[in-house]
């Protein structure tokens, strides 16, 4: 079974049109995440992402939620 998890987006790199990529915050682990294939993404939104890549975007109530029952499970740390 696949797990997308929700992250914040903290910053975009649009340097390479053909692989933009952003700097995402889930938990308190910060990764590189590919958003080439996501419609206007933007520092600040939340997106869905597995494996290194942005799945879709969610509003920040239910990223939220899904953050809050990862971290009651121990799955992850909360945002700070």
């Amino acid at each position: 079974m696949c797990l997308a998890v929700p992250g914040k987006i903290l910053s975009i790199d649009d340097s390479d049109p053909d692989l933009i990529m952003a700097k995402v915050q889930f938990g308190g682990i910060t990764q590189d995440v590919c958003v080439q294939w996501i419609d206007d993404v933007a520092v600040g939104d939340y997106i869905m992402a597995h494996v290194g890549t942005a799945l879709s975007k969610v509003d920040e109530a239910d990223a939220q939620i899904m953050l809050d029952s990862l971290a009651a499970m121990g799955d992850i740390d909360p945002i700070n």
